[in-house]
């Protein structure tokens, strides 16, 4: 049976034309541009991913700016005067969120003389066995023994550093049906001047730049059995796309429950993804995370982490909360565009859709009355997707494999560029634009990517109007 999303599509605002083409989009439909609902914000500058939600009162405003100030300043070593900040490391990616989440937005793989790699870290682990099912129920990885979860590439001083990452890339041509011509780059990761001697031999490394921070609330709002109603885990409408649901551990409830926030889909609440960034990038402790991020073969970091209470207290985590909770999602530029609706139509043509789900409309009980009764348009189903071989990291997260990934929303795409000065896309932004991005798409989008490459020069123009307009 076809989820009810899907079943929607043939009566928004459409005409159909000759079955091989598709719809044909002739006008925008009611309020498209509005992504977010009444929380929509209208920046389009560099500042478009930093506005707290459209619908946010005066103090609820205030609130946010706090949880910002949190979000952007930096960190320091304890002990230090600025009690409210101190904690930092040992060992650690960054030394504020913002450095990752750049201007709100998305970070970017590390320049060939970059001295860390900043914006995108290195995920550690190695394959399970059957005796280590429970560590794989609460943790989705088993971590590697010296170095843990997760690479990190900076220390305070009289630490050492993990180690350093580095990316080469080797060119990988692919050719449209009219002979127009695209190199892509195939990236090969490196990591040396390791600091704890060697890594396990059978160790799984997977590259992952920092997402944009936009409408994470409202991806929340949405209710748990709307995004199970695009599930299709064995294909039974025959469609080539099987999106199927992570489970993981939610570290509050002491469960296992849906995953919606992360590449793989790896984390069930955005306070739980903000508790495991402060401890994986930053080295701050926190009530929900208590112990630092040092192994049993880091001494030295394991001594110098003795804080008798979190470093990150309830209060600032909540304001922190607060704050990605409210990130405003911009609007759309140019819906009644004839070239952005032409592209729209190719989009669905291609079968985009059916993992980039257009609308959902949140819950009634979402945590933050703003969030609630929101109509959007994420372009995600927040579902997890074999995207084959190409892409994959063959390192596997609770229930994702090593060839699956969520679906990650596409509004605000258009204004990446705007806001992070470039357009560096998937979960190691080895594309360099979106053309790059969607001929990188495989398993099961490589019917939509092999009707893609079908597209002449105007239909190529005109798909990348519609994505660049969202």
């Amino acid at each position: 049976m076809l989820p009810p999303l899907r079943l929607l599509l043939p009566v928004l605002a459409l005409t159909l034309s000759a079955c091989d083409q598709g719809p044909r989009f002739t006008r925008a439909e009611p309020g498209e541009a509005l992504s977010a609902g009444s929380a929509t914000v209208f920046k389009r500058d560099h500042n478009a991913f930093s506005q707290p939600s459209a619908n946010l009162s005066p103090s609820r405003r205030l609130d946010f700016s706090v949880g910002n100030s949190f979000f952007r300043n930096p960190w320091v070593p304890a002990p230090a005067t600025t009690t409210a900040r101190d904690g930092l490391g040992p060992l650690l990616n960054t030394n504020a969120c913002q450095n990752c989440h750049i201007k709100d937005g998305r970070g970017h793989p590390p320049a060939a003389q970059a001295p860390s790699a900043a914006s995108m870290l290195v995920r550690l682990s190695l394959p399970a066995s059957a005796e280590q099912a429970e560590t794989l129920k609460r943790l989705g990885v088993i971590p590697e023994p010296t170095y843990g979860g997760q690479l990190q590439d900076m220390a305070n001083p009289g630490s050492v550093p993990e180690g350093k990452v580095r990316i080469a890339y080797r060119p990988l041509p692919v050719t449209f049906a009219d002979g127009y011509r695209v190199e892509l780059r195939q990236p090969s990761l490196e990591i040396s001047q390791l600091g704890y001697g060697p890594m396990h031999p059978d160790t799984l490394f997977s590259a992952r730049v920092a997402p944009p921070m936009i409408g994470l609330g409202l991806l929340e709002a949405i209710a748990e059995d709307a995004i199970l109603a695009n599930a299709d885990p064995q294909d039974a409408d025959g469609d080539g796309i099987s999106g199927r649901a992570n489970r993981v551990w939610d570290d509050a409830r002491g469960q296992t429950v849906l995953g919606r926030f992360g590449w793989k889909a790896g984390q069930p609440t955005l306070n739980q993804q903000n508790a495991h960034a402060f401890a994986g990038d930053m080295g701050l402790t926190s009530s929900l995370l208590p112990a630092d991020d040092c192994t049993a073969a880091q001494s030295a970091c394991r001594a110098a982490s003795q804080a008798d209470e979190p470093e990150v207290s309830d209060n600032i985590l909540a304001s922190v909360l607060f704050y990605s909770r409210n990130l405003g999602v911009p609007a759309r530029r140019d819906v009644d565009s004839a070239q952005v609706l032409q592209g729209k139509g190719l989009f669905h043509q291609a079968g985009c859709q059916g993992c980039h789900t257009p609308r959902f409309t949140t819950a009634a009980d979402a945590a933050e009355a703003e969030l609630a009764n929101q109509l959007i348009r994420p372009y995600s189903d927040l579902l997890l997707h074999d995207m084959g071989a190409g892409l994959a990291d063959n390192r596997g997260e609770f229930l994702a494999d090593g060839r699956e990934w969520r679906t990650p929303p596409l509004w605000g795409i258009g204004l990446t560029e705007a806001v992070n000065g470039h357009t560096q896309f998937l979960h190691d932004g080895r594309a360099r634009n979106l053309l790059e991005a969607i001929l990188w798409h495989g398993g099961e989008a490589e019917t939509a990517k092999q009707q893609v490459l079908t597209f002449n020069a105007d239909e190529r123009a005109a798909l990348l109007a519609f994505l660049n307009s969202l």
